[in-house]
């Protein structure tokens, strides 16, 4: 009967054990990145030649990267100062994603280009 109780007890001390583990994992973000204050991308979907990317430090350049849904990188241009129009007219009809950097902080969106 003792060792019966034993067990219990180890049992129930595992499972709130892994029980705290599991909420002290719960992160959102990834280490060492900060997001883009202001990230706007659009129109989206995109219906012409052109998207603009603006954030809210327009004067910061940014570097774009554009990746298919394979993950193969399509295009990669850097928006110096305060230009915010991307041509991307060599993009075919599909999603692609946009990863967007500026100064320590990046982000990354979807575009769906019809």
């Amino acid at each position: 009967m003792t060792k019966k109780y034993f067990y219990i007890a180890l049992l129930l001390t595992c499972l709130f054990s892994l029980s705290a583990v599991a909420q002290e994992s719960r992160g959102t973000s990834v280490a060492g990145k900060e997001p883009i204050e202001g990230l706007n991308i659009y129109p989206n979907p995109a219906k012409a030649d052109r998207i603009y990317v603006t954030t809210a430090k327009p004067s910061i350049s940014k570097e774009i990267e554009i990746y298919n849904t394979v993950g193969n990188r399509v295009m990669q241009v850097t928006l110096n100062g305060g230009a915010k129009e991307l041509n991307i007219s060599s993009l075919s009809r599909g999603m692609y994603f946009v990863k967007v950097k500026e100064g320590d902080a990046s982000a990354t969106r979807k575009l769906m280009v019809e």
